[in-house]
């Protein structure tokens, strides 16, 4: 729910601020309960910095963008009216508030508060400064999405949800998530994310007209493939991923050596 003004004047805006902070509504100057559990808002515009709406979007924990439909099928499927009557994923009233409570009991090791307190330092070192409210509010986030991994401890792979969480402006958004990522993957993705530039980058810059520049590239290679074996051993449990990576490595390596021989 974010247009200009939100279409609506002061007044309505603040009582909207109070059911969200007090899930209070004032009706006649008599307070009412209101039971809210889930807001959801949609606009297809953003206000003016000078709008005076920053409190109340930043109670909007997660943002996202849609953009206009990029797949010609699903345009298609669009104009014919396909999936309309698609069955939904159906979750009562009782199971959310279960799930509600199950997350509370999610807990957040210091690791991740201590990395919590990077990202925002590395925000503000680039202008970009969510409100320590926002960050609070973070948690429940984090703790829902190990929640639906099925772990009982909050882990780093887990904070990048916050992507959606901790921009200001659409702009902010490329950004914001680079910064997330680079503190949510784990440290075998990170690994296995610099074995392939790496090896992008041993590829890229080989020439093929040299036997010396292909077997410094080949030579390289056979380091990376050390690597990878050696992650497979501390990584069981990765082995089909690790593998998957190893064997794209090892054409690269056969393309290299059949080069060499080609030379000679």
């Amino acid at each position: 729910m974010r247009y200009k003004r939100f279409k609506s004047n002061s007044a309505i805006l603040n009582s909207l601020l109070k059911i969200i902070n007090e899930r209070i509504f004032y009706n006649n100057g008599t307070p009412t309960k209101v039971p809210l559990m889930t807001l959801v808002g949609a606009s297809n515009e953003y206000p003016e910095p000078d709008d005076g709406l920053d409190a109340l979007f930043d109670r909007f924990l997660l943002r996202y963008e849609i953009d206009y439909l990029k797949d010609n099928n699903n345009f298609v499927a669009m104009l014919k009216g396909a999936g309309t009557e698609k069955d939904l994923p159906k979750i009562t009233l009782q199971e959310l508030e279960e799930l509600q409570f199950y997350a509370s009991m999610v807990t957040v090791p210091d690791q991740i508060y201590n990395v919590l307190s990077q990202i925002r330092t590395e925000l503000q070192d680039e202008g970009i400064n969510p409100s320590d409210r926002r960050f609070k509010q973070s948690l429940s986030l984090v703790k829902g999405k190990a929640l639906l991994s099925q772990r009982q401890e909050v882990e780093e792979t887990d904070l990048g949800i916050l992507s959606n969480c901790l921009w200001e402006e659409v702009d902010q958004k490329q950004l914001v998530k680079k910064i997330v990522e680079s503190y949510s993957k784990d440290v075998l993705t990170k690994k296995l994310e610099d074995i392939q530039q790496n090896m992008d980058d041993i590829i890229g810059n080989v020439d093929v007209d040299s036997t010396d520049s292909v077997v410094e590239a080949s030579s390289k290679l056979k380091y990376l493939d050390d690597e990878l074996v050696e992650l497979m051993k501390k990584y069981p449990q990765k082995m089909d991923v690790i593998e998957k990576k190893l064997q794209e490595l090892r054409k690269e390596k056969q393309k290299m050596s059949e080069a060499i021989l080609g030379a000679i």
